[in-house]
């Protein structure tokens, strides 16, 4: 393996520690370091997601690197959401009409886990840990780092820095100060934020409710999420409210004020939550942001990627997926362009950064939709319209969903732009009644698909016109 120079990358979470493994692959000598313990070691902290939705786009990037089958042992696959009413009835909404297009629920750490242990099997990949980034000079690439064990400040260079270091990046954070040019940053919080909860495993090890799907109690404002672990228990999400609530997290402060609450809202999931008060209040509750800035890169030395450049709120279970999305758009573009950093790291954002801006405002898009919508008869009513297409014409049509989803070699930004304009089609249709029941289901698709052409080609036009 003929040797292509040194590369400092901080932070080892998922998307670094994939960015290790890729680009020591490639021949580059890689120091991978890292703020937290070794997470193989010492066990996370509770609270922190613990499972994710591992879609196509993650798995191009896990294949890319040639550990897509170890990953895929870590993952349960979920072919839809099992909606749950207030009086305890359920229905399963496919992702999609076509079997093999469905979502994987993994663990965040058993993932990252197989990732760092990859990358160490790499002779050319040195993996710290312990050791929090404090600044990186920019024009050198260099980081100055703290020492968590000896208490004492070290630096390490390399002839680029890689900043994977998450939403709270500290590499960021150095562009962002530095005063030399022009970096934009904008970070907006949802006004809900989330806790996280058990449903643990039956005595026997089994699942309490439907293992293949991910389950959604929406409630308008508020929701609760679960997805299924392989130890047979469920990670439940609730997404609440901070204030101006009747129920919210800055009130619900008593046992009895949060199981007033849960008995009102979800009592068929209090049944699955023997430990539901306990951990309400020894879990954390954490925010809910969107962080977009530009440039991602400066003189040719250090860029941000994943989280760090572009966090979204995950409601639309890209956020990993994106990241390691990253990782296969860099590798491509380094196809192009290797041995001028410079060159690379512009034609990374230049290609990248309209899709993260879309995937990041589709996750908010659809944050309002799990919460509010998919309960309603319209939003259902599209949905069994959708899956009646992919199903009996599975090639020419998917759902906006399927095409952000299960489509990886789309763009981002293609499958919102398609995406949005066939929502506003079949929910403008279905609520005029022009599609009733008399009509054959290729004659609704045909109107749906010219509906859809014309609100893209009026959307251009206003585009171009802005």
């Amino acid at each position: 393996m003929k040797e292509k120079g040194n590369i400092l990358i901080i932070g080892a979470g998922l998307c670094g520690s994939l960015l290790a493994l890729r680009m020591a692959q490639r021949g580059y000598t890689i120091k991978l370091v890292e703020k937290r313990p070794d997470l193989r070691k010492i066990e996370q902290d509770a609270g922190r997601s613990i499972n994710l939705a591992l879609s196509d786009r993650g798995l191009k990037a896990l294949r890319l690197a040639g550990v897509e089958d170890q990953a895929k042992e870590l993952c349960i696959p979920m072919t839809g959401r099992m909606i749950h009413d207030k009086e305890g009835n359920t229905f399963l909404s496919p992702y999609s009409g076509r079997e093999d297009e469905y979502i994987n629920s993994i663990s965040r750490p058993g993932l990252n886990m197989l990732l760092l242990d990859e990358a160490e099997k790499m002779p050319n990949v040195e993996i710290i840990f312990n050791k929090g980034c404090e600044n990186v000079d920019l024009e050198k690439g260099s980081a100055t780092f703290y020492d968590y064990e000896t208490k004492e400040r070290v630096t390490y260079s390399g002839d680029i820095v890689l900043g994977t270091d998450g939403a709270g990046s500290a590499v960021r954070k150095s562009l962002f100060e530095h005063k030399k040019f022009l970096f934009s940053f904008s970070q907006q919080w949802l006004t809900h934020g989330y806790k996280e909860i058990t449903i643990p495993a039956t005595e026997d090890g089994g699942y309490r409710t439907h293992k293949g799907a991910l389950h959604i109690w929406p409630r308008g404002e508020d929701m609760l999420i679960a997805l299924p672990n392989l130890d047979g228990s469920f990670t439940v999400t609730l997404f609440l409210p901070y204030a101006n609530s009747d129920y919210g997290f800055d009130n619900l402060t008593t046992a009895e004020k949060v199981l007033e609450y849960f008995n009102k809202e979800y009592p068929d999931a209090v049944a699955l939550m023997p430990n539901l008060v306990e951990e309400f209040f020894e879990n954390p509750t954490g925010p809910l942001g969107t962080i977009k800035c530009s440039p991602w890169s400066s003189y040719g030395k250090t860029l941000v990627m994943g989280d760090a450049a572009h966090a979204i709120v995950p409601f639309y279970g890209q956020g990993m997926n994106a990241s390691f999305e990253d990782v296969v758009v860099f590798d491509e573009v380094l196809d192009q362009h290797e041995g001028d950093w410079d060159t690379v790291f512009k034609a990374y954002e230049n290609v990248r950064k309209k899709d993260t801006d879309a995937i990041a405002d589709l996750a908010v898009d659809n944050f309002h939709e799990m919460k509010e919508h998919t309960a309603s008869p319209l939003f259902q009513q599209k949905r069994k319209l959708e899956i009646a297409f992919e199903t009996e014409f599975p090639t020419e049509y998917s759902s906006k969903y399927s095409l952000v989803t299960f489509n990886e070699d789309l763009s981002y930004h293609q499958a919102m732009t398609q995406g949005r304009a066939q929502d506003k089609a079949i929910l403008n249709l279905l609520a005029d009644g022009k599609l009733p029941d008399s009509m054959t289901l290729r004659e609704k698709l045909e109107i749906v698909q010219k509906e859809t052409q014309d609100i893209l080609h009026d959307d251009e036009v206003a585009h171009n016109l802005s």
